[in-house]
């Protein structure tokens, strides 16, 4: 039976990684706004770690020195302390020469304020950190906001990722890292593919190394078994426009600006 989260999904989504990270400060309210209102995303890619209050931050690293204006881990800081830092801080369309979001007040936002600042879209969301019980506070939180339907939740991480269904066996999930190389290694050889029913979505790279992964026989064999498809990070429109014609799922981009021109 197809997820809620599928439900009424057609190839090719436009997927804003980080809410477009090479276009405005990642993972902040300020990237996924212009994700949602000029580019249009069908869904918004975040990552999620735990404050030291036990808060659910919206942020890829551990530790906050690459995208803002402070040091230290995430896990040492508590929700205040994080939101009071400069999420643009660090940002930089140009390589460095200019710094247009420092002090515009854009900030680390909560999970929470994410899913209330746009109700209506979907959601990719990888949790980074084995922290106690994170599990369970998402599980938690999207209960709370009725967002059970509209995320698409994993991790790279096998013991989270199978700890995140058994906490919220409603919700989507995504492959994580080893159950994903087992599905690909099997139908890449010609064999069956195990047939896994705790996840639904493959988010996963266009190629390993020398090896093109997603191909069209390889989409034809995930769509037998009723899988989603999405590939990250792609952010060259030559192959947004190979992907597209292949009927991938889902691209996942830092140039939500260049995949809406693709996708029309």
């Amino acid at each position: 039976m197809r997820h809620p989260y599928l439900e009424g999904l057609r190839p090719t989504l436009h997927i804003a990684h980080r809410g477009g990270a090479q276009l405005a400060p990642e993972n902040t309210l300020t990237a996924f706004r212009a994700a949602v209102e000029r580019w249009h995303t069908d869904v918004l890619e975040l990552d999620v770690h735990a404050s030291r209050d036990g808060e659910l931050v919206v942020s890829h690293d551990p530790t906050v020195q690459r995208c803002t204006d402070g040091h230290g881990r995430i896990a040492e800081h508590t929700m205040a302390e994080l939101q009071r830092l400069d999420a643009g801080f660090q940002f930089s369309p140009d390589g460095g020469r200019t710094f247009p979001f420092r002090g515009q007040g854009v900030r680390l936002p909560s999970f929470r304020e994410v899913l209330r600042a746009f109700p209506g879209v979907r959601l990719n969301v990888e949790v980074k950190t084995e922290a106690p019980d994170i599990e369970a506070a998402v599980a938690r939180l999207l209960r709370a906001e009725g967002a059970t339907n509209r995320v698409c939740l994993g991790s790279e991480l096998d013991p989270l990722g199978e700890r995140l269904v058994e906490a919220a066996p409603e919700v989507c999930a995504f492959y994580p890292r080893d159950a994903l190389t087992s599905l690909v290694l099997a139908i890449k050889s010609g064999d069956a593919p195990p047939d896994d029913p705790r996840f639904q979505v493959l988010d996963m790279p266009l190629d390993y190394g020398e090896v093109r992964l997603v191909d069209a026989p390889f989409l034809e064999a995930t769509a037998r078994t009723g899988r989603w498809v999405n590939v990250w990070t792609i952010d060259d429109a030559d192959t947004m426009h190979a992907l597209v014609a292949l009927g991938v799922g889902g691209i996942m981009t830092d140039r939500p600006d260049l995949l809406r021109g693709v996708l029309g």
